[in-house]
């Protein structure tokens, strides 16, 4: 499991709902907050590991000895929002890229635990704008496509030289083509529904 960069085409695959929760959808958690502490995030989302899943992981403190601060959402939906405000946003899949981005203040999130039991969430702060910005994932959507037209042209540059790198890498035969992502994708989903 590794971490795909901007523009990897899992970044733009609408995610699917998971229907059980079982030792491997455990493990595959385990994973992902493992590789978020790795590079000091504070959430992730499936599909910026190449799973099609409807799935975050989060921490506010990116401190895996704060186990109390991880959570799990699986098959999260934002019921409700409430005020805006613009804050500063990065991505574990733009490294170093940063933009203001406006997002709910508040919010109402539903979802399932690990133990498979629905949860509804009331979340602000930091926690608000994480789950925002990962649900975002799960729907393709990344922060780059929320920022104004000026905060887009600031960091076109970074955005051309992680293109170029995604080429070179592709060229290698590091990063398959698109319809064989896409087929594995697709045959991940079917496996887990």
């Amino acid at each position: 499991m590794r971490i795909v960069k901007y523009p990897h085409p899992a970044l733009r695959h609408i995610s699917k709902p998971l229907l059980r929760v079982d030792s491997g959808l455990k493990a595959m958690v385990r994973q992902m907050l493992d590789l978020m502490y790795a590079q000091e995030g504070v959430g992730l989302a499936a599909n910026q590991v190449e799973l099609p899943y409807r799935l975050i992981v989060m921490n506010t403190k990116s401190d895996s000895a704060a186990k109390e601060e991880e959570h799990v959402f699986i098959n999260p939906e934002i019921t409700r929002r409430k005020g805006l405000e613009e804050k500063e946003e990065g991505c574990l899949s733009f490294p170093e890229i940063n933009g203001p981005v406006k997002r709910s203040q508040k919010i109402t999130v539903n979802a399932y635990n690990l133990a498979g039991q629905e949860i509804t969430w009331e979340l602000d702060g930091i926690c608000a704008r994480v789950v925002q910005h990962e649900c975002d994932h799960l729907d393709g959507i990344l922060f780059i496509d929320r920022l104004s037209p000026a905060n887009l042209l600031a960091i076109k540059q970074d955005l051309l030289d992680l293109e170029a790198e995604f080429a070179g890498d592709r060229r290698l035969g590091l990063i398959p083509e698109d319809q064989l992502i896409t087929a594995r994708l697709n045959q991940l989903e079917l496996a887990r529904t």
